[in-house]
């Protein structure tokens, strides 16, 4: 897909916003380079510099303007604080189907974040974007994310062995699915 894309602002749950990025998120992006594992399978700049952390966000700019997915900053709605990402992904969506990646910095995990962007993307995904599959992966050892997957609704499909490099290494990752008639 090479037409450029315009990410909308959605409403997500009664806590959050999901917006585009701003050169403003440099705070966000600097604490997600901070953690052990985010760097490790994003983009994300580590060791954080401002000037990496521009390049970052101009990144997911051209994601859009370029036509390769759908960015987003997870805010909480009350504040505006930015507290993590969640992506649209269409490399496949010639077969059918788009992937989803999240993550939220350390600092706010634990308080639904993941889930309302999540399932807020997945509906706007499935029912707007008309998307036939979604699919997202997960390391095994990561149950917070397989169970923020498995409340959205998006049932595990198998184990992808060495499917993805992380760092200097091939890891096994569940991979997830969601169909329409699969939302809860």
């Amino acid at each position: 897909m090479d037409q450029p894309l315009d990410v909308p602002e959605l409403v997500a749950g009664e806590g959050f916003v999901l917006r585009p990025w701003r050169l403003s998120d440099l705070d966000l992006v600097r604490e997600a380079s901070e953690d052990d594992y985010i760097p490790l399978i994003t983009t994300v700049p580590s060791p954080y510099s401002e000037s990496a952390g521009a390049a970052f966000v101009e990144r997911q700019w051209g994601r859009a303007s370029g036509g390769s997915g759908y960015p987003f900053v997870i805010a909480r709605g009350g504040d505006g604080r930015p507290v993590g990402t969640v992506g649209l992904w269409l490399r496949d969506l010639g077969q059918g189907r788009a992937s989803l990646g999240y993550w939220v910095v350390k600092s706010a995990r634990g308080q639904g974040a993941a889930a309302a962007a999540l399932r807020t993307v997945t509906d706007w995904a499935l029912r707007d974007q008309r998307i036939p599959r979604l699919e997202l992966y997960v390391e095994p050892w990561n149950a917070a994310s397989m169970r923020t997957a498995e409340r959205v609704g998006f049932r595990r499909e198998g184990l992808l062995r060495s499917w993805q490099q992380v760092g200097d290494e091939r890891r096994d990752m569940f991979m997830y699915a969601m169909l329409d008639g699969d939302r809860n």
